[in-house]
């Protein structure tokens, strides 16, 4: 699956990233605590959160991330979006609440911590 399929199984907004939507995801992990991104996240390629704030990004960054979903229609700042460039990460924004956004991404192939493919 490609960023691309997943702004469009979401009907997600695309903040910054366009030119890098062909990227391949594998996995996903959804959290609003950092913390517990940086503790249980293991070769996931995209995060699906509601919290705004530059940790965000820099979490998704020391974690190798691809891509970041944000739920319930919130939008990342300037600020987020110039990091989220500099680190060639994808911002998508969905209206989706994050139960829904991970039933859509499970129910598509997308695996979390601890699946194996």
């Amino acid at each position: 699956m490609t960023i691309h399929d997943i702004k469009e199984l979401l009907d997600a907004r695309v903040c910054c990233g366009e030119e890098i939507l062909n990227r391949s995801i594998l996995s996903a992990c959804a959290s609003d605590m950092m913390s517990d991104v940086l503790a249980f996240a293991k070769n996931q390629a995209i995060l699906v959160t509601g919290l705004m704030n530059p940790q965000v990004i820099r979490t998704a960054e020391m974690m190798d991330m691809k891509c970041i979903v944000f739920v319930r229609s919130k939008m990342p700042s300037d600020e987020m979006v110039n990091l989220a460039e500099s680190c060639s990460i994808v911002l998508l924004s969905t209206d989706m609440l994050m139960f829904e956004t991970c039933g859509v991404l499970f129910t598509k192939g997308l695996i979390g911590k601890g699946d194996t493919q």
